[in-house]
């Protein structure tokens, strides 16, 4: 089978992908090559685009990471969801890849001042204060990286709820007990498995449930349910960086989008 265009499939093609998709969740690895084979542009793109660099499937660790969770979303995307198999694959291997780039930045920090010198010809280290510089540009370069790369996957999980963060900067409560309390609720529904199951089946605040378990009225959730529920979603992600809004203050998320 040769390698099928992910950009605009014909129709034939679409349905054929679809079946080896399928076999390949019931465990036929003949058909799981095949379709990872006809996906490879795909997932180089998307490791490239999260890398915000050109990645060589030959060198790069990044696309063996990336082809790892294309294999990993196969075997756990569901067919009843709403989103389709790409952006499901997208969204993993993002996340994959967000992984990646902070085990590298946790390696970095741990590793000794000394595994960084310059030794000049008469054995000296030198330039110590230069090399600490570099580091910090590096380290400062990989947070805004990485904080770039969440909230462009943030983005695309809230668009899959059909808000945006131009909704969350309109919808923002205005002052700061509202936005705590809309906080609040938000961690409510996070932190409880069966009140987050309902915001995934429903895409939607189990308004009824949080009734019994917060102290803000009912009215109050409904007209910041947009809010709420970008939060919890927030909160549930794989979103370090994000989620220091909500951590310690109730800021603006017009703020984390800049």
């Amino acid at each position: 089978m040769g390698v099928f265009s992910f950009g605009r499939q014909k129709s034939e093609d679409a349905e054929k992908l679809h079946s080896l998709l399928q076999l390949a969740q019931e465990g036929d690895e003949d058909a799981r090559r095949q379709f990872i084979q006809a996906y490879v542009p795909y997932v180089l793109r998307i490791a490239s685009q999260a890398s915000r660099r050109y990645i060589d499937r030959h060198r790069d660790d990044e696309y063996s990471i990336a082809l790892m969770a294309f294999n990993e979303a196969i075997d756990r995307f569901d067919a009843n969801r709403k989103a389709g198999f790409l952006g499901f694959a997208e969204t993993i291997i993002r996340r994959r890849l967000i992984d990646y780039f902070r085990s590298q930045k946790a390696q970095s920090r741990v590793s000794p001042f000394s595994d960084f010198e310059v030794i000049d010809d008469e054995d000296n280290a030198v330039n110590y204060v230069e090399i600490r510089a570099s580091l910090a540009i590096h380290h400062d370069s990989e947070e805004q990286n990485m904080r770039r790369l969440e909230i462009e996957e943030y983005a695309n999980l809230l668009s899959s709820y059909g808000l945006s963060f131009q909704d969350l900067v309109e919808l923002c409560p205005k002052h700061a007990d509202a936005r705590k309390n809309a906080v609040d609720v938000a961690r409510a529904v996070a932190q409880d498995p069966q009140l987050w199951n309902y915001v995934k089946e429903r895409q939607a605040l189990p308004l009824k449930a949080l009734e019994d378990k917060v102290c803000v009225s009912r009215k109050t959730m409904e007209r910041q349910r947009k809010y709420i529920l970008a939060v919890v979603l927030l909160l549930t992600g794989d979103f370090t960086h994000l989620q220091e809004y909500v951590n310690d203050r109730q800021d603006s998320f017009s703020n984390a989008s800049t």
